[in-house]
This record gives C-alpha cells, sequence and structure tokens, in this order.
C-alpha cells in the first residue's frame, strides 16, 4: 500500500489482522497519530510508515523496539520512540520548539538508520575506482549491491570538503523527501555518519539507472566494448515526453512547487527500458506558497545556481 496517494488517519481497524506480518504504507499523505494497538500485532515483522505526514508519539513496545524493523523517517512531527530511531524528545510544545531551522528537521527527518558507513563501503568495494560512476560538484557516485548482493544502488558519497555540499545535501533531501514520478529518480536511503576516520560522512542512495546518463549517448556513443551506440528519432522524442512530464510534475503537481535549478543531459539518467528520470536535486529551489502575512512566495534557498549553459533565465 505504499506510494499511493493514501489520505487521513491510520485505520484502527488494522489491529484486528492478528496475522498481519509485513506492512508498508510509506509515501503516502497519512496524517494524525501512530496506533499504539499496532504493538499488540504479535505477528507483526516489518513495519514501514515513512514519508507521511504523521506526529506524536512513537510506541516502543514489541515491534517498535526494533529499530531495524521499523521505518518511521520523513515525519517531521514525530518524536519519541526508541533510542535508535534517532526522534526528538517528546515536549508539551509539540515536536521542536521554535528556533530549530528547518534545514535541521529536514536532515532530521530524511535520515535513515538502516544503512551505516561500513555497509556502503562494503557495498562499494571501498568506494573502489572500478566502481566509480563519475563525479560533480557537491561529490562522487558509485555502484554499490547491497540486501545480501542482490539489489544494485547509485551511491553518491557528498565531498565535505566543499561547504556548499552541507547546503546541496539539505536540498537534495527536502526536495526528495514527499515526491514521487515514474520519471524521476528514486531515493531509496540516505546516510548522515561518520567514517572510519571519524570524520563527517553524508550519502544519498538512488536506484540504479543501468543505461547511463543522456549525456553519455549524445557525446559517447561508444560503450565500454567499443560497440556504437545511437539514439534514435523516436528515442529522443520519448525522452524528451519523460523529461517534460517529470518537469510538469515538479511545477504543477508537488506538494509545493519545485524548480530544478540544474537540468542537463548528464541530470538524465536513462533505466533498462530507456526511460528517462530526472535526477540531482542538490540545487533544487523549493518554492513554498505565500502565507496570510507574506505577500510573495518563499523559498528554501537562496543565491544558488547551476551549471552554465543550463541555468535557466529567469526566477519566479
Amino acid at each position: 500500500m505504499g506510494d499511493n496517494f493514501f489520505e487521513g488517519t491510520i485505520p484502527q481497524s488494522l489491529i484486528l489482522l492478528k496475522g498481519l506480518q509485513d506492512l508498508d504504507l510509506s509515501h503516502n499523505n497519512l496524517s494524525g497519530n501512530i496506533p499504539k494497538d499496532l504493538q499488540n500485532l504479535l505477528a507483526l515483522r516489518s513495519l514501514n510508515l515513512s514519508f507521511n505526514n504523521l506526529e506524536g508519539e512513537v510506541p516502543t513496545k514489541r515491534i517498535f523496539g526494533n529499530a531495524s524493523a521499523v521505518l518511521v523517517n520523513g515525519n517531521d512531527k514525530l518524536c519519541g520512540g526508541i533510542t535508535e530511531l534517532h526522534l526528538p524528545t517528546c515536549t508539551n510544545h509539540g515536536f521542536m520548539k521554535q528556533g530549530k531551522s528547518n534545514a535541521f528537521r529536514i536532515v532530521l527527518a530524511i535520515v535513515d538508520v538502516v544503512p551505516s558507513y561500513n555497509e556502503l563501503f562494503q557495498a562499494t568495494g571501498g568506494f573502489s575506482s572500478a566502481n566509480f560512476i563519475g563525479s560533480g560538484g557537491f561529490g562522487s557516485v558509485y555502484k554499490g549491491i547491497i540486501n545480501q548482493d542482490t539489489t544494485i544502488v547509485a551511491i553518491k558519497v557528498l565531498n565535505l570538503q566543499n561547504p556548499r555540499a552541507y547546503k546541496s545535501f539539505t536540498a537534495e533531501c527536502e526536495a526528495l523527501r514527499n515526491i514521487r514520478h515514474r520519471n524521476l529518480v528514486k531515493i531509496l536511503t540516505s546516510c548522515s555518519s561518520l567514517d572510519s576516520k571519524g570524520k563527517d560522512f553524508k550519502a544519498l542512495v538512488y536506484e540504479f539507472m543501468p543505461n547511463g546518463s543522456l549525456d553519455d549517448w549524445l557525446h559517447l556513443p561508444m560503450e565500454e566494448n567499443n560497440n556504437p551506440r545511437s539514439l534514435g528519432l523516436l528515442q529522443r522524442l520519448n525522452i524528451a515526453i519523460d523529461v517534460a512530464s517529470a518537469l510538469d510534475y515538479l511545477h504543477y503537481h508537488c506538494y509545493a512547487e519545485i524548480v530544478h535549478c540544474d537540468l542537463k543531459p548528464s541530470n538524465i539518467l536513462l533505466d533498462s527500458d530507456m526511460t528517462a528520470h530526472v535526477s540531482d536535486f542538490g540545487l533544487a529551489r523549493l518554492l513554498l506558497e505565500p502565507d496570510n502575512n507574506s505577500s510573495s512566495a518563499q523559498t528554501s534557498t537562496i543565491g544558488i545556481k547551476g551549471s552554465i549553459g543550463y541555468t535557466a533565465p529567469g526566477n519566479k
């Protein structure tokens, strides 16, 4: 039941499903509290409530006492729960006191406790050159295998020597935590941890796109085995439609209007069916609706720019 547009509260009637073993309600628009009676489902072994609008205290008994079995990230109004969930302490004033920055709440909400630095290190063979895919202004991307060697992923490791990488990480988390579309690269999880030397480590894990980027197909017409490759007219048209569909969603159908700010061929990735997926939201601007006391929309980032030649000529 994940990745739908379900709204409202989690039905209390779910507690009647005594034999329920796995429940995935992630990436919906569910709100309200987590029913405490879910902890009475003795057969329940995995519960994914991530990326909704849930709020209040997280239960702590039975399945809620196992951080590897419960996912609640992406609900920035949740509090309490066991220590391993890394949620803020519940107070009488709700999730957090006034004065905490939006950026801090966003990063706290998006960070998943499942993958650690060591797991990503092993998945990429120690971030070896053999698994290196490419690099950009804010980091490098590696191919990795997770989930007991069954899932191939792309792991973007942020270059924290660049002071803007922290803002890029926050912007990408903010942009991707509530969006879902067939022509957007899906973020699987994120990691904010320490590396083997005790230094800050931040990474984003995406679904892997086996056919690389549009830039590769346009400017590198030879595969690794020296076989020529090219895009036919129909393929080019379909890719253009895919990208336009993604932008239409971001601009008009998203929870808040998102401007990518750095749309270029290297940020358009192709899956096994040559379906295009827009990626790299490190410079994205999130346009928020004005409130009653504001005369104009606000943006989540200020003064950011994209690649020369690809930045939009104006701002809304």
